[in-house]
């Protein structure tokens, strides 16, 4: 990626921090845009952005060759649609966002001829939030997905896979916005639904001074971004929906071997369990 071109990070949250930290450090010239005055001060203090506003920040925009934003499906939309219009043809815009279908074309509609976004999706979030806590994100072991369309060029996607390897991803993979969000109903909204439930099943206040790391492990993304994830799950619903039918069903089928003292079966899911984990381990 070339070192002339000056960057903006809209949206200095948890992604977006980590983002300008990182491209801070590797000698890019960063900006940002965020709404709050203390993330802004934090990001400036810490040396992540060069510069960066709060408010009336066409400047910004005018003067970004390559732009990522860091907002929520719903204000990224807005956001592009208010102001869109000042990005220079040439610029190349990216995203964190963690759906894609009803986003990324409306998204590529919106901006000027000559302007081209390719979004992605960096699936290395904390259960942490804020700028405050973005260098505990871990790029190195982390998957990074490219969303591409028909709008996108051969040299956009290039690139794109060209910030991952520059931010430190592990593996770098491309699905259409469709397949991303199918996939992720499973592998991460599922996830946070399953742990949501076990906290909310019963008030399990008085666990701390009984439990072990089963259940610590189970439930560490309980501790959620309310904001975001309502949000997330309501643009993925029908994903999600399906994917919480098929656990259901699942769970069921265990239920149905414990109450016939299926031992056999139990045993048969466990090895299951068991080899189909294996390939998610990190080496």
């Amino acid at each position: 990626m070339d070192k002339n071109h000056t960057w903006l990070i809209v949206g200095l949250g948890l992604l977006g921090g980590r983002y300008a930290q990182l491209l801070s450090a590797r000698g890019y010239t960063v900006t940002g845009i965020t709404r709050s005055a203390e993330t802004l001060r934090t990001a400036l203090d810490r040396g992540y952005i060069a510069a960066g506003k709060t408010t009336d920040f066409t400047d910004l925009i005018e003067r970004a060759d390559r732009v990522v934003f860091g907002l929520y499906p719903t204000v990224l939309l807005d956001w592009v649609r208010q102001y869109g219009g000042h990005f220079r043809p040439g610029t190349r815009i990216t995203d964190v966002s963690g759906v894609k279908q009803g986003l990324v074309e409306p998204v590529q509609a919106a901006l000027p001829a000559g302007v081209e976004f390719i979004a992605s999706h960096p699936m290395a979030g904390r259960e942490t939030t804020g700028i405050a806590h973005c260098t505990e994100v871990r790029f190195d072991d982390a998957n990074f997905i490219v969303t591409p369309t028909p709008a996108n060029t051969p040299a956009g996607i290039a690139w794109c896979r060209a910030l991952a390897q520059t931010l430190g991803f592990a593996r770098i993979s491309e699905l259409t916005p469709a397949a991303h969000d199918r996939m992720i109903g499973y592998v991460s909204q599922l996830c946070h639904a399953i742990a949501v439930s076990l906290m909310c099943a019963s008030d399990n206040s008085e666990l701390a001074r009984y439990t072990g790391d089963s259940f610590r492990d189970l439930t560490r993304i309980a501790r959620i971004n309310e904001t975001m994830w309502a949000e997330l799950f309501l643009w993925n619903k029908q994903n999600l929906i399906d994917e919480i039918g098929q656990f259901t069903a699942a769970l069921d089928a265990l239920r149905s071997k414990l109450e016939a003292g299926d031992r056999a079966g139990l045993e048969q899911m466990f090895r299951l369990s068991t080899e189909r984990r294996a390939a998610f381990d990190k080496k």
